[in-house]
């Protein structure tokens, strides 16, 4: 319960609206505490609802702490305090989606469906009269949902849609190359005579042995090294990838995996320390509050240079993988991207790029950006949903494409 004279000091029904305004933030996935209701209701008593931008400001900066909860926040803000039919067109957001027919009207912009979720009203539905036949087989395919979650973007993903979609995350079975070394052990199989315990053999019988050891090469788990966009344009399918990332880490045939990963904006953050909590939401929590750039703008070049120069030598020893997850859209410094890009495939073994934009059929590479860096790839694929982090997977074992198929748009 509020306090009543935080209630009684503004006009109407006011506060009462601000804290069903909250309520639909933190059912949206913001973060709203009682705190900052308390706290907005106090600075409008102060600031007045003179001017809509001044109610925008007030709500926005007592409301929100984190610059990737803004965009959610601008978005409830339009409908709620604008639209007068707002149950009305969250419902028609839960709908299916049609194609436009001639001569009607052009569709609305697309809102979030986590939003619409949050305003629609819960409409219990009434209990459907059971068939009085009896059923013989029942023919339902329960993999459908799982299959169709499998290819859901996750950009378009509702809450429940989302959540699943982590838990599902978590059963990936993960692919780690095995590199050979130079080292050699003892094997019943191996292609190589072990002379020295063939000598210890007969030595112990009096020169005669029957027994011819062999040897095979040591194997080790191939390294990987994670350098994630997390601008605005990227922040999605980066949440869901750490996500993803934190899974293979913490598989158990991970227990000798040495991995690093990199998250970048504006600046580069090295997050390997946070991604080593057990939680998977401690994890990404802990990588949100690391870095101050998220959702923001991006500089691919800067940020590449910066690893090459403070980083390389750290991370990129015993031939590793590189994974590098953006849209590649850099319109500055474009000759600079191209030789960080050389630089960094030449100091790892694989460099893969992840591109969500390549979920479009029409993708081609026209820009400088996107071609600067495609010509130093190994692989490139796409990463917008959960089939193409498994096809991931498959790539890390060393089932992927291979470096000419990356080249067949130059």
């Amino acid at each position: 319960m509020l306090p009543a004279s935080s209630v009684e000091s503004l006009p109407g029904r006011l506060a009462e609206n601000v804290v069903h305004f909250a309520r639909v933030l933190r059912a949206a996935g913001v973060p709203v505490g009682t705190d900052r209701v308390l706290l907005a209701l106090q600075a409008l008593k102060v600031a007045g609802i003179g001017s809509r931008v001044d109610f925008h400001a007030v709500l926005a900066s007592c409301l929100i702490d984190r610059a990737q909860h803004r965009l959610l926040f601008e978005q409830a803000f339009h409908i709620f305090w604008k639209d007068p039919d707002l149950l009305g067109q969250m419902l028609r957001l839960l709908l299916p989606q049609v194609s436009q027919k001639k001569g009607g009207a052009p569709p609305g912009p697309p809102e979030n469906r986590r939003l619409g979720e949050a305003l629609a009203p819960k409409v219990q539905r009434p209990p459907q009269p059971q068939p009085s036949e009896r059923i013989e087989i029942d023919a339902q395919l329960s993999w459908t949902d799982r299959e169709q979650l499998r290819k859901a973007d996750f950009d378009t993903m509702s809450t429940a849609e989302w959540a699943a979609a982590r838990r599902m995350l978590a059963t990936v079975a993960p692919f780690f190359a095995q590199l050979a070394t130079r080292r050699h052990a003892p094997s019943s199989r191996g292609s190589r005579l072990d002379l020295r315990a063939a000598l210890r053999e007969a030595a112990r019988h009096g020169g005669d042995s029957a027994v011819l050891p062999r040897q095979q090469r040591r194997t080790r788990t191939e390294p990987l090294v994670v350098i994630v966009d997390i601008s605005g344009s990227m922040s999605r399918y980066s949440r869901m990838f750490l996500h993803f990332l934190h899974a293979l880490a913490g598989s158990q045939q991970a227990a000798d995996y040495r991995i690093h990963g990199f998250v970048f904006g504006t600046r580069l953050t090295n997050i390997t320390r946070q991604l080593r909590h057990r939680d998977p939401d401690e994890a990404i929590a802990e990588v949100v509050r690391a870095v101050d750039d998220w959702s923001g703008g991006t500089r691919i070049a800067a940020c590449l240079h910066e690893f090459n120069r403070h980083w390389a030598r750290r991370v990129l020893w015993g031939s590793p993988t590189v994974l590098l997850v953006t849209d590649g859209l850099e319109h500055a410094a474009i000759d600079e991207l191209g030789r960080e890009a050389e630089r960094l495939a030449k100091s790892c073994r694989r460099l893969v790029w992840l591109n969500p934009l390549l979920r479009y059929d029409s993708f081609e590479p026209k820009a400088r950006g996107v071609r600067a860096l495609l010509a130093h790839v190994s692989s490139f694929l796409p990463v917008h949903n959960i089939e193409s982090l498994q096809r991931l997977a498959q790539t890390l074992a060393g089932a992927g494409p291979t470096r000419k198929e990356t080249r067949k748009w130059n």
